[in-house]
């Protein structure tokens, strides 16, 4: 009966130097910013926007994410555990049964947060260039479509963030979860993130909206999180907590991120239009 399924069964450590794992994770979230990072590239030199701002431009993001991602899973998921265990927050590494303590990696990123912790470092990036912080936050968003579905793809060969059981034809078999036929959540996201960035895409392509007035920024974010609240329904719960809640941690987040797209979409249109009437 399992082979009218996908069955998946991936090793997510690729290689193992020296007791170091190399993760599928990883190497996906690091492909995924280096593309978004060359892609910016031509991005900055058509906008007129110096080298040397497009060449800190890693690192800000990089930290931005990673920092708010960590903080955001172990204050807003896990924050039980974590507020006894405060050291793995900032470590890579977590306690055995044993007592003592291995290296493990970052288990545990939340989306929400590292869109928080990126806005934050852009606001100290944007001041320390000279730049429009507007201008950054639109450049960013064309691209940031593309760096969640390389998340996203991560997730799955983590085999982790699953869907809920299902009959379809093209359902995964998750065998490191259990034997149950369930959605590829990870792999919806993923596709529905990739259509997101080659739209919004296309859209700076054709010129239809100049670079920092904040259309980019609203559209990018209003549909990366409509996909993601509507693709919660189908996904298992994260934590124990949202079992029996109407609407989990993750769709509860996201609110705030569609109302501020709906804002910039809005105010957007709203100029441009009275830019054509004066």
């Amino acid at each position: 009966m399992n082979l009218l399924y996908i069955n998946w069964d991936i090793n997510p450590e690729i290689v193992n130097i020296f007791g170091l794992p190399v993760k599928y994770y990883g190497l996906l979230f690091l492909t995924g910013l280096v593309l978004c990072f060359n892609i910016l590239k031509g991005i900055y030199k058509k906008e007129n926007l110096s080298v040397q701002a497009h060449e800190a431009l890693f690192s800000y993001a990089l930290i931005g994410i990673l920092a708010g991602a960590r903080l955001g899973h172990c204050l807003f998921y896990d924050f039980d555990y974590y507020s006894q265990h405060p050291v793995e927050i900032f470590l890579p590494i977590q306690k055995g049964p044993d007592g003592s303590y291995y290296f493990s990696g970052f288990a545990g990123l939340a989306s929400h947060g590292g869109g928080i912790g990126l806005l934050i470092m852009l606001l100290l990036y944007a001041r320390k260039f000279s730049i429009s912080f507007m201008t950054i936050l639109d450049a960013i968003a064309i691209v940031l479509p593309l760096g969640g579905t390389f998340i996203r793809l991560a997730n799955l060969m983590n085999s982790e963030i699953i869907g809920t059981p299902s009959t379809l034809p093209w359902a995964f078999i998750f065998h490191q979860v259990d034997e149950v036929p369930r959605h590829p959540a990870q792999l919806y996201e993923a596709i529905s993130y990739f259509i997101i960035f080659v739209v919004v895409f296309l859209v700076y392509k054709k010129n239809i909206f100049s670079i920092g007035k904040g259309f980019y920024f609203g559209i990018s974010i209003l549909l990366i999180f409509i996909m993601r609240i509507l693709i919660e329904f189908i996904k298992e719960d994260q934590v124990g907590f949202e079992h029996g809640m109407s609407f989990n941690m993750g769709q509860l987040l996201s609110i705030p991120f569609v109302l501020l797209g709906l804002f910039f979409i809005a105010k957007s249109i709203l100029e441009k239009g009275k830019i054509k009437t004066s």
